[in-house]
């Protein structure tokens, strides 16, 4: 190859070319040279944002800030996205920044499911930071409130504050420490063991006596427990069918002989209200009864003669009423 003019010439522009693709790069200028598709956002303070400033979805980046410009009394931010980029059309674009000094960016998050890809030219749906100004501004007046709270705990305050409780303490120092002595009394008292609640508290007879009833209690609730023991084991054996009460439970032989005598029972007494048979016709014959008052008139009679007689002439009216 020769040295010429052309060739040197030749070199330094591609060498040029490639150091001007190189700075473009590294400034973010070369964006325009990459395919992708451009979304919009409308905010109301885009906090020192700037052309050029990074946008990313999730952390990752995917474009940048192509165009800021104010419309209808808000801030148009135009975004140029990677092609790749699946920014969906309910995503909501977000301005922060990485630390107090550092730079700020588009934040965008994934939306929903129910979201499609964003087309060329979509405006996106924005949430609003609080600004860092009117945070530090607040951070600023709690400070001076704090400040001022603090300057109001001077020896005039405190005394203003504490001068009711001082005057109440002088007021009434008498009568606080007579309470507090009849306190200081009865607590000697209740730990020598006088009085009901020192006899309550230090009375080894009354403690002995809570103890017995206490063992009193556990023994009759065991002698209960062995009761209902007792209790299931006849219940169970009048239902397995043991002994005479469950053999009456159990029993369908006995069962059935008791319901047919029932029912034997039944027709007889149904018979001597109907008047058939002897005892029927003795319950139900009215001339029967009346024989029988008769002859009771008659005993009563004779009963009544008897009583002026003597044992002789009984005994020859009894064989004459006989014959």
């Amino acid at each position: 190859m020769k040295n010429t003019l052309e060739t040197r010439l030749g070199i330094f522009f591609a060498l040029a070319l490639i150091t001007a693709f190189i700075i473009l790069e590294m400034l973010g200028g070369a964006a325009f040279l990459k395919k992708g598709y451009r979304v919009h956002g409308l905010f109301k303070n885009v906090q020192e944002l700037k052309v050029g400033d990074r946008v990313k979805l999730a952390g990752v980046q995917v474009g940048q800030v192509e165009k800021i410009q104010i419309t209808n009394d808000q801030v148009n931010v135009t975004m140029k996205l990677d092609r790749n980029a699946d920014v969906r059309t309910d995503s909501t674009a977000t301005i922060k920044f990485t630390g107090l000094m550092g730079e700020n960016f588009v934040s965008l998050d994934f939306g929903t499911s129910k979201g499609v890809k964003a087309a060329d030219g979509a405006y996106l749906q924005t949430a609003e930071q609080p600004d860092l100004t009117a945070m530090m501004a607040k951070l600023d007046k709690v400070a001076g409130n704090v400040e001022n709270l603090t300057a109001s705990f001077t020896g005039d305050k405190i005394d203003n504050l504490l001068g009711p409780f001082t005057d109440f303490l002088k007021q009434n120092g008498p009568k606080l420490t007579t309470i507090f002595g009849n306190l200081q009394t009865i607590s000697s008292q209740i730990a020598e063991g006088k009085g009901t609640i020192g006899k309550l508290i230090n009375d080894e007879a009354l403690y002995t006596s809570a103890i017995n009833t206490v063992s009193n209690l556990q023994s009759t609730s065991e002698e209960i427990k062995v009761t209902i023991s007792r209790a299931r084991l006849v219940v169970d054996d009048i239902n397995a069918g043991h002994g005479t009460l469950g053999k009456l439970a159990k029993d369908e032989k006995l069962y059935s002989e008791t319901a047919a005598a029932m029912t034997n029972l039944k027709e007889i007494l149904e018979k001597i209200n109907r008047g058939q048979g002897s005892v029927g016709q003795l319950v139900n014959d009215e001339s029967l009864l009346k024989n029988v008052k008769l002859s009771l008139q008659k005993l009563d009679k004779a009963t009544e003669s008897l009583e002026d007689t003597g044992p002789l002439s009984i005994l020859g009216t009894a064989v004459n009423s006989l014959f």
